[in-house]
């Protein structure tokens, strides 16, 4: 079956798309859109006493049964990954509707 499939139930969402964590693995995106964006959280460091994200592998990965990388980097922080990886993924979904 090559259909794509919705994600259903409540989510966080940010900026109008589903948010997912699991262990050391966020999803980011609409599972119907040509790309979403995956963040594997590589290590991470304690900041007063807490464990906090620290290297993180962005991806753009394609939908579907057979995934593909689209880009993807490195980077220290949760905040600079998600933001890197939410401007690539709306470059990808907006270049991929042209």
């Amino acid at each position: 079956m090559n259909e794509k499939m919705p994600i259903e139930g409540k989510y966080l969402m940010y900026k109008g798309k589903p948010l997912l964590r699991e262990k050391n693995w966020i999803c980011y995106g609409n599972m119907t859109d040509k790309y979403y964006l995956s963040m594997l959280i590589i290590n991470n460091k304690t900041v007063n006493g807490k464990e906090v994200p620290n290297s993180i592998l962005v991806q753009i990965l394609t939908t579907g049964t057979d995934t593909k990388i689209y880009k993807q980097i490195t980077k220290v922080g949760l905040a600079d990954a998600l933001d890197i990886g939410t401007i690539w993924l709306e470059r990808a979904l907006s270049d991929s509707a042209t």
